[in-house]
């Protein structure tokens, strides 16, 4: 089990780069040194005034789209989403400890005006208490070899959303024991040794105390301030100084380091990456795997021992100002962790995340009936990136997801690329500029999307380049993961007629946020109080629909992948209705209704063949067949016939690949290795990380050949044509 706490430290790890660290002691001595424990105890005079003035944006319709009154009502939804932060599995909290925390349950809006965090950190504690008290135990049932016989019948349930809290400490320890011997069994059909699953799990329990520990009164203070703010509506937050910068250089794809990511692995930080361009990369001194154990600042600033630090307070010591020299102590991953570290120097650079940026391909799709092979372009976009200050600053390089798109469909343009694919799965948003002028790369001019703000005023936001990058053959993939700043683009795409939108519907977040940044009025010149994303509007798509709760639903529909009752918009309690506006008038540059049927029937002939694609929608229907459990068998010839069926499965499909003349699976062959993030060897889990995006796509190459059959269609039949594009220049090819 992992509390859920700890997923603020895990939001973190992510793609951070690295700069380095010293060692200066005995190698044989080396033990994690981590920085003194901070026991959060209550709010800081900082805290203090930025909980008032989150209070005052959020209760202030001015600021606010959807302002929430500050009463006894709010403050109990509050409890109950601080207390879902805290331990949303049940498994650390007893009812006894509910009981005792129920007099703040009304208290928690008077706490937030007057700046008085108690209960918050009150609260806190007694987790933090609690936390350790279930590692204890778990670590004690350890040394018990009677409780590892996997010949009966029970069962570990996992699925503890709508249990009731556990009634004292006798049935924690119930639910924990069947936890650990889940977590033996798994490493135990993994082929790993008693004394092997003792150590790893003995370390896998300590390191989940010490992520709790390690947790500051900034990071209690910004689930506190989250509470309130996921009250007023599921996109607005408060981002502490360090969180904010984090969400910065997440949106600009740039930063100021060593270009490298790094990760945690027991005590010490490791490098799981690194990016190329940067520093690190030219250097050629570091490699994935190698362990940093100190960082000095400058030629001659005094060496840091980070070993036991939390990984983002080694990454602020890493990261630092472009021409600046940072000093690491490294030991390279081929040795053991008390060897003598190496010095490596380092001089900071701008660094380009390009892994996070636009990235394209050409996939051929047969001909049948002697039409020719068509090749279909495709542009994968994971986010709606831009980087804000180097666009205020007129940096001619810049990061922005459309400039990086354009120069793809230009080299497609040169290629002569019959389509373009634009693949916007799992694209949660980003800049709603952005998401416009990505719009008119495909557009000649006109209105992409409107917004009505808190008062009711509807601002059109247009594309005014009059200029078309790509006028071809366009389809837009999207999924469930498809959000925000990707339903602007695709509802556009489809209103105006400008291509098709394959996939499945949409997430269904229809909502603007805008970044406040709290110190800018007492002026502060060094951040002191955070930022806030703060929902200041709600956006319509030019034909007057909006995308809140129902998503952009695709022309050409694959099975959806994700419950919608799951996963999505419409998942939250208190997410915005749908409704409608006005439409605004706009071209309609075609009408695909009547190319539609004739689209889909031959996308169902092509799937009933596919094997590709059939095996995907049978691992869907598994998956959602799974997920409708909430135990898991603790009888371990049960588990091993399971496993069993499943190698089966995949050595089957393997071998229909093979006589098919398919791509092979490159993971078929890997079982559950029973280890958790951040437990495997770094080297080995890149490795199949870049085996994973070796897989086939078959929803992919099958929105390909679904947009080269509206070409071939168009280009066949010239009334067709003229009836689904009437403003083409050209018969069978999209306007221009």
């Amino acid at each position: 089990m992992t509390p859920k706490i700890s997923s603020l430290l895990s939001a973190l790890l992510l793609t951070l780069p690295l700069a380095g660290s010293a060692w200066a002691e005995d190698a044989s001595a080396r033990v994690a040194k981590a920085i003194p424990v901070e026991v959060p105890t209550g709010a800081t005079p900082d805290q203090t005034n930025a909980a008032k003035l989150v209070y005052g944006l959020l209760s202030d319709s001015r600021y606010a789209y959807r302002p929430k009154p500050l009463d006894d009502g709010l403050s109990a939804e509050m409890y109950e989403r601080y207390l879902e932060s805290l331990d949303s599995s049940k498994q650390f909290f007893t009812a006894a400890d509910i009981a005792r925390f129920e007099r703040w349950k009304l208290q928690f809006d008077d706490a937030l005006k007057g700046g008085d965090l108690d209960p918050a950190y009150a609260m806190f504690a007694t987790y933090r208490q609690r936390v350790d008290e279930r590692v204890a135990f778990a670590r004690e049932l350890l040394k018990d070899d009677d409780a590892f016989d996997f010949s009966g019948d029970d069962r570990y349930v996992y699925d503890r959303e709508d249990a009731p809290w556990a009634a004292d400490n006798a049935e924690l320890d119930a639910l924990w024991r069947q936890s650990v011997r889940n977590d033996w069994l798994r490493l135990k059909m993994a082929g790993k040794a008693p004394a092997e699953i003792r150590k790893t799990l003995g370390r896998r329990y300590a390191n989940m105390a010490k992520s709790v520990s390690e947790l500051k009164g900034e990071d209690v203070f910004q689930i506190f301030l989250n509470s309130y703010t996921g009250v007023i509506d599921p996109h607005t937050s408060y981002l502490t100084p360090r969180s904010a910068d984090n969400f910065n250089l997440s949106m600009s794809l740039s930063l100021e380091g060593i270009g490298a990511v790094l990760q945690k692995q027991e005590d010490v930080v490791a490098i799981r990456e690194i990016v190329a361009g940067g520093p690190a990369g030219k250097s050629g001194l570091l490699n994935p795997g190698d362990r940093i154990v100190a960082v000095g600042q400058g030629a001659n600033g005094p060496m840091e021992d980070v070993v036991g630090w939390r990984i983002d307070d080694v990454v602020a010591k890493i990261r630092g100002k472009k021409g600046s020299r940072v000093r690491l102590d490294v030991i390279p991953v081929a040795l053991d962790l008390d060897s003598p570290p190496q010095r490596v120097v380092l001089v900071r650079d701008k660094v380009r995340l390009e892994d996070q940026a636009a990235k394209s391909k050409i996939i051929t799709i047969p001909g049948s009936d002697g039409a020719p092979v068509q090749r279909i372009g495709v542009i994968e976009l994971p986010g709606f990136y831009q980087d804000f200050e180097g666009r205020r600053r007129n940096n001619n390089d810049y990061a922005s997801a459309t400039r990086d798109v354009a120069r793809l469909l230009g080299t497609m343009r040169d290629e002569k690329v019959d389509g373009v694919v634009l693949d916007l799965r799992n694209n949660g948003g980003g800049s709603l500029n952005e998401a416009i002028e990505l719009t008119g790369l495909f557009i000649e001019r006109g209105p992409v999307v409107q917004v009505r703000e808190s008062g009711g005023r509807v601002v059109v936001n247009s594309d005014e380049g009059g200029s078309i990058v790509w006028g071809g053959p366009l389809a837009v993939l999207i999924n469930r993961g498809s959000a925000s700043a990707s339903e602007i683009f695709a509802g556009a795409i489809q209103d105006y007629g400008r291509g098709l939108v394959i996939g499945e519907t949409s997430f269904g977040k229809g909502t603007v946020q805008n970044l406040v940044d709290l110190d800018r009025w007492p002026a502060n010149e060094k951040p002191r109080f955070g930022q806030v994303k703060l929902t200041i509007a709600q956006f319509f798509r030019v034909s007057g629909s909006s995308t809140q709760n129902k998503g952009v639903v695709p022309d050409i529909t694959f099975p959806a992948s994700v419950d919608a009752s799951e996963f999505g918009e419409s998942t939250y309690d208190n997410a915005l209705p749908w409704t409608k506006i006005s439409a605004v008038p706009h071209t309609r540059y075609g009408n695909f209704a009547p190319l539609l049927p004739r689209l889909e029937a031959l996308h169902e002939t092509r799937i009933a063949t596919d094997k590709e694609f059939q095996w995907w929608s049978e691992d869907v229907a598994r998956f959602k067949a799974k997920r409708e459990e909430t135990s898991v068998s603790l009888n371990e010839a049960e588990r091993r016939a399971e496993r069993d069926r499943d190698q089966a499965r995949r050595n089957t499909r393997q071998e229909e690949r093979k006589a098919l003349g398919l791509a092979l699976d490159p993971l078929a062959d890997l079982d559950d290795d029973g280890l958790a993030a951040g437990e495997r060897d770094i080297v080995e889990d890149t490795a199949r990380e870049k085996l994973a995006e070796d897989r086939p796509d078959p929803l992919l190459r099958e929105s390909a050949a679904i947009l080269a059959d509206a070409v071939r269609l168009l280009n066949a039949d010239r009334q067709l044509s003229v009836q689904v594009l009437p403003t083409a220049n050209q018969p069978g090819h999209w306007a221009d």
